[in-house]
């Protein structure tokens, strides 16, 4: 994995493929290269490192051609060197492939080619593709017929771009892992995401697993994984070329902290009304048939999830989160199980994973996600939208704030409808609280310390971030946002968690971040005084006005809302000490080393 874009038809291919591969950075790579194909001969191109060292490589010799596929590699098989990067070709380089994704048996397929002669030049589970469709095309077969051939061979998951010398076709299929046909006036673009062409078009269609497609610059041949013609008509992305740049910020990850108010106000919008919950994909009746509750999740979608299930347990609906890879027990999953998705991209492989077993198991699947036509939107029985807009850092923000927001809406819902449910007593003051969150938050941002803060506590040994409640969950997402770009020692705890273990680690050498917004902040609020006995730093995230007392070195205020609101106030604030910790450090803030935006392999 990780970034695939192709340009068929276009007068600068090589232009319109780098312009893409750099719309792609943000899910996070170690090499890059492009296959370009001049009617005759194809021209590699790639290289271990930025995209900006392949910019001035290829600047001392632009190839020629209309036709190109490009790749930002994020290793899985084999260091990222130069050997590694993709395009990978084959042995005679007729054939070049750009690959998203796992081939779970390449390693049979790599001895079964080596035995036939064909000799390896990478460590990579992809060049098993470009060799196999040379196979068959050594055995007589046509370029279109081996390529078939060989997709009907591979095992696991991908998504295959695939040139061939002598033909302006760029062969594609997808299999668990994301692809997309963007359709412009005078050009095709295939890409993993929607953000590589946006540039060049806003029409796009989604292609399922199994499908191909063979595009030309004079048309597309898509056909289902029987043969039969697929006519789907390309859909309008609503998002624009502008909202995936940075803007006036320095870092998308700035920008996107933010874009939250307008982020929130879009997630709200049509969906509550002076404290009422309307949700126009669940009418009445909706949720009567259920009984339980299983959220799936993965990273800070997983620590969503966990305000989520805290808001079903008080409405009296039983509830569980868990962290997708681990979703294995499903002895409990019947038909009245309603088993939610959460995921910002809608391609989180593990997330998908979970999502399909509990759907063979019988349960009802519902997905909560950021974009329109993305895998688990097209797989669950439901979906529910965040609207959050784009989102280019790897590390999230806004969708964090818009998941909770949107999850908070949904179980207000399933509360009403289960028979089982109680809804809050307070719900219209809790939605109304909520409708003015965007507000809150510009608040918080117009007024916060967080950037003279986090330059006090740079350089220290470890980070902790502890809460009670909502804010347990808050303290999680604080404590790996502050690792994925910083690169400290950074663990979130439940406060009351603290002297059972972790309060081993403390050390004057520690700051540790305490949550005291929410109905427990004073609970919190004594476990850090345990911490502070111990030498740690204390800083305080505090309700305008609340007494805070010496425990706190330094305090972070947030505006006054509903207690149960609170902790996403705090996590804004939490989300300005990361990045402006990591700023201070001089970290890759939207490229965390290691780290993809979208982790579309298991």
């Amino acid at each position: 994995m990780c970034g695939i874009i192709a340009c068929i038809g276009s007068d600068d291919a090589v232009g319109e493929l780098l312009t893409g591969l750099e719309n792609l950075e943000y899910r996070g790579y170690d090499s890059a290269g492009i296959a370009v194909q001049n009617g005759s001969d194809v021209t590699v191109r790639k290289r271990s490192g930025k995209i900006s060292e392949l910019k001035e490589d290829i600047a001392a010799a632009v190839p020629a051609g209309a036709v190109g596929i490009g790749h930002t590699r994020w290793s899985t098989h084999g260091p990222p060197t130069d050997e590694n990067a993709h395009p990978h070709t084959s042995q005679s380089g007729r054939i070049s492939v750009v690959h998203n994704g796992i081939i779970d048996n390449h390693e049979t397929l790599r001895r079964r080619l080596m035995d036939a002669g064909y000799v390896f030049e990478s460590d990579t589970d992809t060049e098993v593709v470009p060799q196999l469709i040379e196979y068959h095309v050594d055995r007589g077969a046509s370029v279109e017929e081996a390529f078939e051939r060989a997709v009907d061979e591979l095992e696991g998951s991908y998504a295959l771009a695939v040139m061939a010398e002598g033909t302006d076709a760029v062969y594609a299929t997808r299999q668990d892992s994301p692809l997309v046909l963007g359709v412009a006036d005078d050009a095709y673009y295939l890409a993993s995401d929607v953000p590589a062409f946006l540039e060049f078009t806003d029409r796009v269609v989604y292609l399922e697993d199994g499908e191909v497609v063979i595009v030309t610059p004079d048309g597309v041949d898509h056909r289902d994984r029987t043969g039969a013609a697929v006519d789907r008509d390309p859909e309008h992305v609503e998002w624009s070329a502008e909202e995936t740049g940075k803007g006036r910020f320095e870092h998308y990850m700035l920008k996107e902290i933010y874009a939250q108010p307008e982020a929130l106000r879009g997630t709200l919008s049509g969906r509550i009304d002076d404290g009422t919950v309307t949700l126009e994909s669940f009418p009445e009746g909706t949720f009567e048939d259920v009984d339980q509750v299983h959220l799936v999740a993965c990273g800070t979608s997983y620590h969503a999830a966990l305000c989520a299930e805290r808001q079903l347990v008080r409405a009296g609906i039983p509830a569980s989160t868990t962290r997708a890879s681990e979703y294995f027990d499903l002895q409990t999953v019947d038909e009245r199980t309603l088993v939610v998705a959460v995921t910002q991209s809608g391609e989180t492989a593990d997330t998908l994973s979970a999502l399909r077993r509990a759907a063979a198991a019988g349960g009802r699947t519902l997905a909560v996600t950021n974009v329109v036509g993305s895998t688990v939107s097209r797989e669950a029985d439901d979906v529910l939208y965040i609207r959050a807009g784009p989102e280019i850092g790897v590390a999230a923000t806004k969708t964090f704030t818009s998941q909770v927001a949107t999850l908070a809406m949904l179980t207000h819902r399933i509360a009403q409808g289960a028979e089982r449910g109680t809804p809050r007593e307070d719900a219209a003051a809790f939605f109304r609280e909520l409708a003015r969150l965007p507000d809150r938050i510009d608040e918080l941002l117009a007024a916060t310390a967080a950037e003279t803060v986090s330059r006090q506590h740079i350089g220290r040994q470890s980070y902790f971030f502890i809460g009670r409640d909502f804010e347990y969950s808050v303290a999680l997402e604080g404590a790996l946002k502050f690792k994925e770009i910083t690169y400290e020692h950074a663990e979130g705890f439940a406060s009351g968690e603290l002297k059972h273990g972790p309060l081993a680690l403390v050390t004057e050498d520690a700051t540790l971040f305490a949550l005291l917004t929410g109905a427990r902040g004073d609970e919190t609020r004594k476990n850090a005084e345990e911490a502070k006995t111990r030498g740690a730093t204390v800083v305080a995230v505090a309700p305008e006005g609340m007494e805070v007392g010496e425990v706190a070195d330094e305090i972070l205020r947030v505006p006054d809302t509903h207690p149960d609101l609170a902790g996403l106030l705090a996590n804004v604030q939490l989300q300005l000490i990361s990045y402006h910790t990591a700023y201070g450090l001089g970290r890759e803030i939207d490229k965390p080393r290691n780290l993809a935006k979208s982790v579309t392999v298991e």
